[in-house]
């Protein structure tokens, strides 16, 4: 039985958001990356600039700035209501239509669906330092120091809001290494492992490594 969503959790220049947009234009459904965020932010009320910058990543204060960041009456802080608006749509969207969706937490947040495919894009970092360098223009210094602070960022929030390890392999059913396959192969072993999901498949993915 085809999975219904796909979820794409990846590390910064992997390719994750080319590889998910490529596999939802083959497979004919839809594919929500960024614009998630104005709908998180009509849901939330704040500005779309700062659901930008907050809806996928910890605050650039620190690791702990979840845990001491300010709170109102009810113990809330602004990060968290950006996480539960953000929570909202995303299970909207899973009950909307098929689907792929980038990041957000997306794995986690819809963990209780027996029709969702998550999968991890992964990279060696002299490839991830190399493309990144391309799409920004940058050195490769500047492009080190861009990578381990988004992912760094992503990885705080994930583990903070999830009771999970954001890249740890047993929480998604595919874990890809673009550097060693490919875009395409990525987007093929994706698509195959969707159109026959688990229980037909002839690869053993649960979870599975391809590198």
């Amino acid at each position: 039985m085809a999975k219904r969503i796909i979820t794409i959790s990846r590390e910064f220049g992997s390719g994750g958001r080319f590889i998910g947009e490529e596999v939802a234009k083959k497979l004919g459904i839809k594919y929500y990356d960024k614009e998630i965020i104005g709908q998180i932010a009509k849901e939330s009320g704040l500005a779309p600039e700062y659901i930008k910058e907050s809806a996928e990543l910890s605050p650039k204060k620190g690791v702990f700035a979840y845990a001491f960041t300010g709170r109102d009456i009810t113990g809330k802080s602004v990060e968290d209501m950006v996480y539960e608006a953000q929570r909202k749509v995303i299970l909207d969207l899973a009950e909307k239509e098929p689907c792929v969706i980038i990041g957000r937490n997306a794995d986690y947040i819809l963990k209780d669906r027996d029709d969702v495919l998550n999968v991890y894009i992964h990279g060696d970092m002299p490839e991830k330092i190399q493309r990144i360098c391309k799409l920004y223009n940058i050195s490769e210094a500047d492009a080190v120091k861009m990578i381990n602070d988004i992912d760094k960022r992503r990885m705080t929030n994930y583990n903070f809001y999830t009771d999970q390890k954001w890249g740890k392999a047993s929480n998604y059913t595919l874990c890809l290494n673009s550097s060693k396959l490919g875009y395409d192969k990525c987007e093929s072993i994706i698509i195959y492992s969707n159109r026959n999901g688990n229980n037909n498949c002839n690869l053993p993915i649960n979870p599975l490594y391809y590198s």
